[in-house]
């Protein structure tokens, strides 16, 4: 297979996995099955298009090759023989579609296979950090790398994390049903914390070549929006939809026609999408407007809302913004958010009134391998002055991110500090 026929079902397989995962699951009920038969499609897709060629519509390939191996799996499983009928029946009707057709309009009231499937993986039976990892992996097509990131911890807890859940829904038989709408409420909040996971690692990709990838923003923006209709007076549902297109809204300016990163005091902010934080103003204003302005992610929404409304960097409401750190802080004890607050801190005071906060962060260990904490310490220092400091600092941090275009980034800041 040509490099740029690996690249290709590369991208496809990172944005056409999931939803495979998520229809085959529902097929055969059994998320570790769904995921192995989804696996020998990208098997057989791999072994078939260096020699057949790339179909004229892969993804729809994908699935149809995922449908007939789900079906022959049923057969197989002589027990599921009402089961196999459905499907096999589905097959002869969609079997040169993609998703079109009569069983997408699901009979139920989410209608949605992929959001039908994050409130199973989200079921009571899994502790939390064991929902969020497994629907992140199932869902979100995050590696274990990658997810390993998102909760800074090491990858081989995040594997054995995942491998457990699968168990644990599997010796529970955990229907793959959707929940009734009384039973939505207790799933709600891994439910949530799963969106925003997945849209932070399209907004800011821990790994790889991009800085951004814009699909799974997307993927999580448009569940998030079926989320709010399926829960119009869920407050932080509102707020997180509020925070996704506001934060959104800014993709296209944050990175340069090469890819490589913009920071926020240089983007060309004519190309903010004006719609996307219309509707996130919006979104915020339904949140407060049901009594959730103290909820993590309507604070969030309201910091994301400074940035939309400010004409430049400058004329941005830091000492507000800073404020709103300190709230959120108090809400999610998170040292993530205490190093944005100093970040913001830095803008509204000054270097040396957030450098305290920063050193405190490092003194407590909680963010050892986190790369932007020695990054935003090496800002700090620079803007001081104190330029051989800064760069150390930079140079930790480029050796702790795992993006190629960030650790270019910091790699370059590191190097102006060398040359000062």
């Amino acid at each position: 297979m040509t490099n740029d026929a690996a690249r290709q079902l590369d991208t496809l397989w990172r944005m056409e996995s999931p939803r495979l995962v998520a229809r085959v699951a529902r097929m055969t009920g059994d998320v570790g099955v769904a995921e192995e038969i989804v696996q020998d499609v990208l098997v057989q897709a791999l072994q078939r298009w260096p020699v057949d060629g790339v179909p004229d519509n892969p993804a729809a390939w994908l699935m149809t090759a995922a449908r007939h191996r789900a079906v022959d799996h049923l057969r197989q499983r002589s027990l599921h023989g009402e089961r196999q009928r459905e499907y096999a029946v589905e097959l002869d009707v969609h079997d040169t579609s993609r998703d079109g057709g009569p069983d997408m309009a699901a009979d139920d009231d989410i209608g949605d296979d992929l959001l039908r499937l994050m409130f199973v993986a989200c079921h009571p039976v899994l502790p939390l950090d064991a929902r969020v990892a497994l629907t992140l992996r199932l869902l979100g097509g995050l590696t274990v790398e990658e997810i390993a990131r998102a909760f800074l911890t090491r990858d081989a807890t995040i594997s054995q994390r995942i491998v457990r859940a699968k168990q644990k829904l599997r010796d529970a038989q955990v229907p793959f049903e959707v929940p009734r709408r009384e039973e939505l409420p207790e799933r709600l909040d891994a439910v949530l914390q799963v969106l925003y996971l997945v849209f932070n690692e399209g907004y800011s990709a821990t790994a790889g070549d991009d800085l951004v990838r814009p699909a799974l923003c997307e993927d999580a923006m448009r569940l998030g929006r079926v989320l709010a209709g399926l829960m119009p007076d869920e407050a932080e549902v509102h707020g997180l939809v509020a925070l996704m297109e506001l934060q959104a809204s800014r993709l296209n300016a944050r990175t340069d026609p090469d890819g490589n990163a913009i920071l926020l005091a240089d983007q060309d902010r004519g190309r903010w999408d004006r719609t996307l934080i219309l509707h996130g103003l919006a979104e915020l204003d339904r949140a407060v407007a049901l009594g959730g302005a103290d909820g993590p992610y309507a604070l969030q929404a309201a910091i994301a809302a400074c940035h939309a409304r400010a004409p430049s960097t400058e004329a941005t409401d830091w000492a507000r913004i800073a404020a709103l750190y300190a709230q959120l802080s108090d809400v999610t004890a998170s040292p993530v958010v205490e190093l944005n607050r100093a970040v913001a801190e830095s803008m509204a005071f000054g270097p040396e009134h957030a450098l305290p906060r920063v050193d405190r962060l490092i003194e407590e260990g909680a963010l050892g391998e986190y790369a932007l904490l020695p990054a935003v310490r090496a800002d700090l220092l620079d803007r001081l002055g104190r330029a051989d400091e800064a760069r150390i600092d930079f140079e930790r941090a480029a050796a702790l991110t795992r993006n190629v275009r960030e650790r270019r980034v910091l790699l370059d800041r590191a190097a102006r500090c060398g040359a000062a």
